[in-house]
């Protein structure tokens, strides 16, 4: 059941297309190709098991982890477009 001006399942969609959106990204950011013996940052050398475990790895463990650290914050999507988020 849709509220307001909106057709029944617009919502869904919504979902959907923010959930395809988001994998798109990661896709993209994932990692591909061969993996480095020595990270990209600090340049010590990545553990064989590292490299096997995660193909394409660039990283060492200590510079992965200050990167997941890191906050990235993205901008969203309004796909709702209501008059509320319009006024702010």
């Amino acid at each position: 059941m849709a509220g307001g001006w909106t057709r029944d399942g617009a919502v869904n969609e919504q979902i959907e297309a923010s959930i395809s959106d988001e994998l798109a990204r990661l896709k993209q950011h994932r990692m591909s190709g061969e993996s480095r013996t020595h990270c990209a940052e600090c340049e010590e050398q990545i553990p064989e098991q590292r490299r096997s475990a995660l193909p394409g790895v660039k990283l060492c463990i200590h510079c992965q982890q200050e990167r997941d650290s890191q906050f990235q914050a993205r901008g969203g999507i309004n796909r709702r477009g209501s008059k509320d988020s319009q006024l702010k």
